[in-house]
């Protein structure tokens, strides 16, 4: 088993920015690729972001330039800054590793 935890959300205007931290414990006996979705009311989970173990990295194209994702892999940690905020990145952010294990989820809201 792998427990998530999320950090870092929060309400924030258009233009803000926030920084999003998931610390993964547990039976980690090997990296694996880490990231984060998002899930907006009413709408279906996304990809944000991923990364490998390797530090190969994936965006979604609405996020792109504006969204960095990073990782320590000696911590088992992958966080995701998050610049130039919308309104439409207001969703519930959820971390996972290897697509398996997910966290609990951390809400963005972005105000006008």
């Amino acid at each position: 088993q792998v427990q998530l935890v999320e950090s870092g959300g929060g309400l924030v205007q258009a233009g803000g920015s926030l920084r999003l931290s998931c610390a993964a414990s547990g039976s980690i006996f090997r990296n694996n690729v880490m990231g984060w979705y998002r899930q907006a009311p009413g709408k279906q989970r996304e990809l944000v972001a991923t990364m490998s173990s390797g530090g190969n990295t994936n965006y979604a194209d609405s996020v792109k330039g504006r969204f960095t994702i990073s990782r320590d892999n000696a911590k088992n940690t992958v966080s995701l800054q998050m610049n130039s905020l919308k309104p439409e990145d207001t969703a519930v952010y959820y971390c996972h590793w290897g697509y398996t294990y997910w966290g609990q989820g951390t809400q963005v809201t972005v105000s006008s």
